[in-house]
């Protein structure tokens, strides 16, 4: 069984994600993205982003304000419904969630802190609140999202009025949500700032179930164009009273995660609850028109959300390899090239030849600059070579490109493949070429 630990141990040690202002101590729930891990999230942007978005001509792209007035809040319900129970220690005042603190532990039994005497479970607003303005005064009263989804119901008749979309259709977002979790934990499991990618899908009532089935298969896909091992997932059916306030359906895609099986992606049936809620409140007719009857009426939505921080905690479990090459250990993540933050590391085969140190610059500056998806090319001469391979193993770097004496002479290059160990002559001349057909 994977360990979290190595998991989080790797991401530090590579640069892949670092703990949130750790000079003054950390601040809990908050992790920041590495060199590395910056680009492998761009890299499952970029791939989500043309899966869902431009590969469908009938779903548009948004980019919502963080911030929205508490009017929207709460007519959509998370004034009211968006709170955890919270039991507070009597004698530590440490936190906990009730829900979480009765599977871990009984309650009667104390503070699993200190041992104290617990209070009553009472409700817990998970909402950022702030003031917008110089006055501080309930009409200036904001929230950061704690989920994205409002902006894209609320920009809905905006879409329409200037993309004129037909049924069905879909509006789409990546962007920061944030949610004061009681007690953040599991790595980059559970946080209270986090990048959530989702789309609403907008359809006629009757064809909601079709809907649903299809953008279920979708996310499948996605599970597997990502790399993520789809063994490890399984889909949970979330019963009545479980689901959010505004679901009538929600299937959850569970991972099987180093602390547990866990909700990595979910899909909701939302109804028209959004719609018809911000059109009552608001007093704008967001009515969609059909264009061949003039039928006026609130679609229902689809809903498919994915948490982007979820998404690179599994892909890292999913990825993570040990195994024995040329009889030493070796520790691995097995990426795919698509969302692997580096592409190809070139090296000179020694750091003191100044020839050969002069080929490797260039073919690694013209492999970095004739083509953009070749952009992410490492150099590195640190070291030997087996340790230059052993840390582009460990980093996720599919091959690897040294340069040596033979390269001098015939004009070509040794490429290694990760996964393998194998190892074979390409020609200066052809390695963009190579290394394009590898990732297409």
């Amino acid at each position: 069984m994977l360990d979290l630990n190595t998991i989080v141990s790797l991401a530090k040690r590579r640069g892949f994600v670092f703990p949130g202002a750790e000079i003054y101590g950390g601040l809990a729930g908050t992790w920041d993205f590495g060199p590395l891990g910056a680009e492998l999230a761009h890299n499952i942007k970029d791939l989500w982003w043309k899966h869902f978005v431009r590969a469908h001509e009938e779903n548009y792209g948004l980019a919502s304000s963080v911030l929205m007035p508490e009017a929207a809040w709460k007519v959509s319900g998370h004034v009211e419904s968006f709170t955890d129970p919270l039991i507070e220690c009597k004698k530590c005042k440490r936190r906990f969630r009730a829900d979480e603190l009765g599977k871990l532990h009984p309650p009667a039994s104390g503070c699993p802190e200190c041992g104290g005497a617990l209070g009553e479970a009472r409700p817990f607003q998970m909402m950022f609140k702030t003031n917008i303005g110089a006055v501080d005064s309930e009409e200036n009263t904001v929230y950061l999202r704690p989920e994205i989804a409002q902006g894209m119901f609320v920009n809905f008749k905006n879409v329409l009025d200037s993309m004129h979309p037909t049924l069905p259709f879909g509006i789409a977002q990546i962007g920061k949500a944030f949610r004061n979790e009681i007690a953040p934990r599991d790595f980059l499991f559970r946080v209270r700032e986090f990048d959530l990618m989702e789309f609403e899908y907008f359809i006629r009532e009757e064809e909601w179930e079709e809907q649903f089935d299809r953008w279920r298969k979708e996310i499948w896909a996605w599970i597997e164009k990502l790399g993520i091992d789809k063994n490890l997932v399984h889909e949970l059916e979330v019963p009545e009273g479980e689901r959010a306030h505004y679901s009538e359906r929600t299937i959850d895609f569970e991972f099987d995660f180093p602390f547990g099986k866990k909700e990595l992606y979910g899909i909701a049936y939302r109804g028209d609850y959004d719609l018809k809620r911000h059109m009552e409140f608001s007093g704008i007719d967001l009515r969609y028109t059909d264009p061949v009857s003039g039928e006026k009426f609130l679609p229902h939505v689809i809903e498919p959300t994915f948490g982007l921080g979820r998404t690179i905690l599994a892909l890292l479990c999913s990825a993570y390899r040990e195994d024995e090459m040329n009889g030493e250990k070796r520790a691995y993540l097995a990426f795919k090239p698509a969302v692997a933050p580096i592409k190809v590391a070139v090296f000179p085969l020694v750091s003191n030849k100044e020839n050969i140190i002069s080929k490797a610059r260039k073919i690694y500056l013209e492999l970095k600059t004739n083509n953009y998806q070749l952009s992410t090319i490492a150099w590195d001469d640190i070291g030997n070579i087996g340790k230059r391979y052993r840390r582009q193993d460990e980093i996720g770097t599919p091959w690897c490109v040294t340069v040596d004496y033979q390269t001098l002479e015939d004009g070509t290059a040794t490429v290694r493949d990760r996964d393998t160990g194998k190892q074979e002559r390409i020609k200066n001349t052809e390695l963009d070429k190579y290394f394009l057909e590898k990732l297409s």
